[in-house]
């Protein structure tokens, strides 16, 4: 068994379903997941069992004790992969809107991994078994350029490089709001939301973060813009957008409620440049944003 936990109820947390809130303050645990452990009793609140729809009160000691499970075996699945380059150190891959980078609680089947593995005679194995010859990741509703390693050598290089900031990076993004400054730094450190652990915030404590961005193109209550990054944190550019009021357009964790359908915040990361680990050459790939942006820049533009 893992470690028993408890949390107590903050007045804040006051009339939440205790199903809403375990989902909020553990990370990558869904309501679903924490409904099942209050049916199968393995959570508490003051030592006894509750319903999931049961309401918190402040003061309110909330247990749980989760059995450990084994992560279950990563199978090869033959997966179409839109590949941009390939050779026997890495692979370069412009991966779809919708799909999640690499296996975790909820989705070990049908991620990018999966199909890398079916494809690639060998990946790098620094990440372990459910992260093989993933160096950076893309969030599963962004689209754009990734790189795999094929080996650790290759793998070791790449990470270096975008340690030392030295990987290029652009995206193109579409947001809400007409941004006022056609070119910008935002420079805010980011962590995890202290009010809401499945989100990342820009807090005090964070992790250092830079974004530039600079507007293509201005239209009425929204703005078709670039970002170049410096550092990598989960969810960077949704973050800082929506720190400087300008969050993506279709974004369900950071956006507004009332925005355009776009399966997902308008985000594509169109430009990949790197230093070949074995080479030294530098690498450069552009890849187009997916028909969905295109066609949600159209909407955009005749609706201004």
């Amino acid at each position: 068994m893992v470690e028993t936990a408890v949390y107590e109820v903050a007045e804040e947390n006051a009339k939440k379903r205790i199903d809403k809130l375990l989902a909020e303050i553990l990370p990558d645990v869904s309501r679903s997941q924490v409904q099942t452990w209050i049916d199968k009793e393995m959570v508490t609140v003051n030592g006894k069992q509750v319903k999931a729809n049961y309401k918190c009160v402040p003061g309110d000691r909330i247990t749980w004790t989760i059995p450990e499970t084994e992560e279950p075996e990563i199978e090869p699945e033959d997966i179409p992969l839109d590949i941009v380059y390939e050779d026997s150190d890495l692979i370069v891959i412009n991966k779809p809107k919708g799909m999640v980078v690499h296996p975790a609680a909820g989705h070990y089947g049908h991620t990018l991994v999966n199909a890398l593995l079916f494809h690639c005679n060998d990946l790098s194995g620094i990440n372990g078994v459910s992260r093989p010859g993933i160096v950076h990741r893309i969030d599963k509703d962004t689209s754009g350029l990734l790189v795999a390693a094929k080996n650790d050598g290759a793998h070791t290089s790449l990470s270096e490089q975008l340690a030392n900031k030295d990987v290029e990076r652009k995206y193109e993004a579409i947001i809400h709001g007409e941004l006022a400054h056609d070119t910008g730094l935002i420079d805010a450190p980011i962590g995890r939301d202290p009010n809401n652990r499945q989100r990342m915030a820009v807090i005090e404590n964070g992790k250092e973060a830079q974004t530039h961005f600079k507007v293509l193109e201005r239209f009425r209550n929204y703005s078709h813009i670039e970002c170049r990054l410096e550092t990598g944190r989960t969810h960077q550019i949704r973050v800082h957008m929506n720190y400087i009021g300008h969050p993506l357009v279709g974004d369900p964790k950071y956006g507004p409620r009332k925005t355009l359908d776009v399966a997902g915040q308008a985000l594509h990361a169109k430009v990949l440049g790197f230093r070949h680990p074995a080479t030294g050459e530098f690498l450069h790939f552009e890849a187009e944003a997916p028909e969905i942006f295109r066609d949600t820049l159209t909407i955009i533009k005749k609706m201004s």
